[in-house]
């Protein structure tokens, strides 16, 4: 397990986890997690992992640092296994909010990519994290 550092700070990066299930939600809020953690701004880490209580993830997982977790629907899978490891996110964000269907065995249209990505730069902006999601949102936004 990294314990990787923020450029600005002497600290831990946060940890994202996202389901990733066989749904279009789901999909897309891996593809959100895999945005913040190709930004630099997040570590992902391995929510199958956590759970499946593999050791080295769990202590991640536990060790403290503050955690983003993104959910596809409202069974929130991903926010079931930090809970079964007594861990609770900072921030938790919910794809279904938005109104976005979810579609099983499909992948997410690029304008719900679009459109969730800037909701989520939004909500963390709302607790001064001013960045964007996916890289590439800093021409779009």
């Amino acid at each position: 397990m990294s314990d990787e550092k923020n450029d600005d700070k002497n600290e831990p990066k946060p940890l994202v986890y996202s389901c990733s299930g066989c749904s279009s939600a789901a999909q897309l809020a891996n593809a959100l997690a895999l945005g913040l953690d190709q930004g630099g701004n997040f570590e992902m880490s391995c929510i199958a992992g956590v759970g499946a209580k593999v050791k080295s993830f769990v202590k991640q997982a536990q060790s403290g640092r503050d955690i983003l977790c993104i959910d596809g629907c409202p069974i929130k899978c991903a926010s079931r296994c930090l809970e079964a490891v007594s861990v609770s996110p900072r921030w938790h964000f919910l794809i279904s909010d938005l109104d976005i269907a979810k579609r099983k065995h499909e992948l997410p249209q690029e304008v719900e990519v679009l459109r969730a990505s800037l909701a989520l730069t939004r909500f963390l902006k709302e607790d001064e994290l001013d960045f964007p999601v996916m890289p590439n949102d800093e021409e779009k936004t």
